[in-house]
């Protein structure tokens, strides 16, 4: 008889490129390490606030790093991963409130679909330099993802709800409960004990403390193509 699943939690924001790539290798390894992964959508710029934190691209000298680290761990692990080219304005001054709020929306009521909306969402701004802010970009996210067009105009209407404004908060306040900086962060609870791990590079660890094999971001026989 297979061992019950090991519950992991994946906190992410899709304005974080480094939640993207996190969120396809554990994906990929979700059976392959009888996990059974909770995608947690959370607001990455509440996380920040919270911490007192900075985003790493407002330093120059870092903003420059990343985009080539970016570039490099896309081809890595085979994800189509770009920097849009307005990123100050992508990141600072659109922002993700209501993509989010969107995706929390869709685990509310579509649980099923929030892999495939939140892949699109991030094919839209980290691959395609496309809008995530506006109504009809979220919409063409969905409908893309496999959603109805009624079922994410539904969905779309509920996004200033208290319900999902609660829902998201709740989410993000759990995150910097565990000890959240930034995002991604993925919380593993493993033997009644709790591990936060921060940042998309910490897999191995992660296979460690499951006591499982690390294959790389693109294990053998599995389809990595996005």
């Amino acid at each position: 008889m297979m061992p019950a699943p090991r519950t992991l939690e994946l906190f992410y924001d899709v304005l974080s490129p480094y939640s993207w790539l996190g969120f396809e290798v554990l994906c990929r390894y979700k059976k392959l390490w009888n996990i059974n992964l909770q995608l947690r959508p959370s607001l990455i710029a509440a996380i920040m606030k919270d911490s007192g934190n900075q985003p790493p691209a407002l330093l120059p000298r870092k903003a420059q790093y990343l985009q080539n680290d970016i570039r490099l761990l896309g081809q890595h692990i085979q994800v189509p991963i770009q920097f849009p080219k307005d990123f100050f304005s992508v990141i600072l001054e659109k922002g993700s409130l209501s993509a989010m709020r969107f995706l929390t929306a869709v685990n509310l009521e579509h649980p099923k679909m929030l892999e495939k909306v939140s892949r699109e969402l991030w094919m839209r701004v980290w691959s395609r330099d496309e809008d995530i802010s506006e109504p009809k970009s979220i919409l063409a996210a969905a409908e893309k993802a496999g959603m109805s067009t009624e079922q994410a105009q539904g969905l779309l209407e509920k996004i200033s709800t208290p319900k999902v404004k609660n829902e998201l908060r709740d989410t993000t306040n759990a995150a910097c409960k565990y000890g959240a900086f930034g995002l991604p962060v993925t919380v593993a609870h493993l033997d009644g004990q709790t591990h936060m791990l921060f940042g998309s590079d910490r897999m191995e660890l992660l296979a460690h403390l499951l006591g499982e094999k690390w294959m790389g971001p693109v294990p053998p026989a599995i389809n990595a193509k996005i």
